[in-house]
């Protein structure tokens, strides 16, 4: 296929930061891209941005269809950087890497526990202590402990002198209150698991995620006074005896049994955390070589001296061939991200946005109008919309609208199912009657189903009513891929069942 405009979209590095040395990496990072677009024939755009403001009049600039996404922080609010792919797709733009939400949840390490938790995954234990609160000693795991920031990344704020902490008291203290101080957020007090440190590189091609290597990280001449751990001076400081005393053995040499259940795990926490295109997920093993999974790295670093980069070149992949994956899985959204004019006889130009307040009147008005839902339901609905347009992008419910020169004609909203992995529900779709039988029913299921899978979803779930009123909705789910999964009888009436029709993404 040929590959559209590539704008390379970077953080400039502030100056003065206390971890400036990470900061400067994401140059590199923007040449290396740059260079592989270069080689590939695809015309490029490189752009630097220091502030969230500065982010939509860069992507502004240009036309390029397709953002590589390498923005890793903001001077005053480095969070603030997980929110550059919703805005570079609200002006149109496809983006590649993990979106908004799966971001923002793996920057908070302890969210994203509970999530990898929940999900059934190894984690180790651990507990959060926001600045000004009393450690009570029962809610901490049992020593050795490390204490890092709750949302830093890049190993900022972890320091083998003082982050690993081998019993309660005095020194657990003052490591939590070190993170407080320096970095004003939580500090995460985590079982130190002393064993080995592996790292895994997953890759999404198509729409499955894939182990590329699994690497381990070996201390050289440690000792045993000196805790084993990739801490900031490892990964940053060449000048330290940890950066100089750290090296990669690629692949990790494990027991075929160990290096499966590896991979295994890996895949699975890519998904439950939402990741999209390239992440890492860092491991340690126990003396008996049980994995725990420390946490997962979407958009880790890929610059040319980056762990995930020898995992590429491991697999056989060329650089420029990882980059061309990024830029292909990105431009199969474009007709999510950039809907294309789509006529059908009479129902014009389609275009499928967020839904908006002033939108919320004629998506009731045409509910009631289809003349399927009860008084009742209609209410639901508005409830639903009101939700899903007070908590905006970052709530439960995602709502899109599909409108015809400007009006909307139809409703599509859908959320994670809570309590699984992958799973979503497809809550509602309505169409205007006089809109309905041109396609914009299926258009909107195609792209919350894209978005779906773009945030890690698996399965999609419809529930609907089985009785013949309602023949014609499940016809409609049948020709979009659904199956029929349960059937509940008298569920919603004596003689109306439940249907439950189901689609793996």
């Amino acid at each position: 296929m040929t590959l559209p405009r590539v704008l390379v979209l970077h953080n400039l590095p502030g100056g003065g930061s206390a971890c400036a040395e990470s900061e400067a990496g994401v140059l590199q990072e923007a040449a290396a891209v740059a260079d592989a677009l270069k080689a590939l024939g695809v015309p490029c755009r490189v752009a630097g941005v220091r502030t969230p403001a500065d982010v939509p009049v860069a992507v502004a600039a240009g036309d390029e269809a397709v953002v590589f996404n390498l923005v890793e922080g903001f001077r005053d609010r480095s969070e603030d950087a997980n929110f550059v792919p919703a805005v570079c797709r609200s002006l149109g733009r496809a983006v590649t890497g993990s979106g908004t939400a799966c971001l923002s949840l793996a920057l908070d390490k302890w969210r994203s526990k509970a999530v990898l938790a929940a999900a059934g995954l190894p984690v180790p234990p651990g507990a959060c202590v926001p600045p000004g609160a009393r450690i009570a000693r029962g809610d901490l795991p049992p020593p050795p402990c490390i204490v890092k920031p709750c949302a830093a990344d890049a190993s900022e704020g972890i320091d083998a002198a003082s982050s690993v902490v081998p019993r309660s008291g005095r020194g657990l203290r003052a490591a939590v209150r070190r993170v407080h101080e320096r970095f004003g957020q939580a500090a995460l007090v985590e079982r130190f698991i002393d064993g080995r440190e592996i790292n895994v590189s997953v890759i999404q091609r198509g729409r499955a995620l894939e182990v590329l290597a699994i690497a381990e990280i070996e201390f050289v001449d440690f000792g045993r006074g000196r805790p084993r751990i990739v801490d900031y001076a490892a990964k940053w400081r060449p000048e330290s005896f940890e950066y100089a005393h750290t090296r990669r053995a690629l692949p990790a040499r494990l027991p075929a049994r160990v290096a499966a259940e590896v991979r295994k795990l890996a895949v699975a926490a890519a998904r439950a955390i939402g990741c999209a295109d390239y992440a890492r997920v860092d491991f340690r093993l126990d003396r008996r070589l049980r994995p725990f999974i420390l946490e997962v790295n979407p958009n880790p670093d890929i610059a040319p001296d980056a762990g995930f980069t020898a995992a590429v070149a491991h697999a056989g992949w060329r650089y420029r061939d990882f980059v061309r994956n990024c830029v292909v899985n990105a431009a199969a959204c474009l007709p999510v991200a950039r809907p294309r004019a789509r006529r059908a006889g009479p129902a014009g130009e389609v275009l499928i946005r967020a839904t908006r307040a002033e939108d919320r009147a004629a998506i009731l008005a045409f509910i009631e109008a289809t003349g399927f839902f009860l008084p009742n339901e209609v209410a639901v609905a508005g409830g639903v919309l009101d939700s899903a347009l007070g908590a905006g992008h970052g709530g439960h419910y995602q709502s899109f609208t599909a409108a015809v020169g400007g009006r909307p004609v139809g409703w599509v909203c859908y959320g994670r199912t809570p309590c699984t992995a992958g799973t979503f529900d497809l809550y509602w779709i309505a169409v205007a009657p006089e809109r309905q039988r041109h396609g914009i029913g299926r258009m909107l299921v195609a792209f919350a189903e894209r978005l779906m899978a773009e945030h890690g979803g698996r399965l999609a779930v419809v529930e609907t009513a089985g009785k013949p009123a309602y023949e014609s909705t499940r016809a409609f789910y049948l020709r979009c891929g659904y199956e029929i999964a349960a059937r509940l009888r008298d569920f919603y009436d004596t003689g109306d069942d439940k249907v439950v029709l189901v689609k793996r993404l």
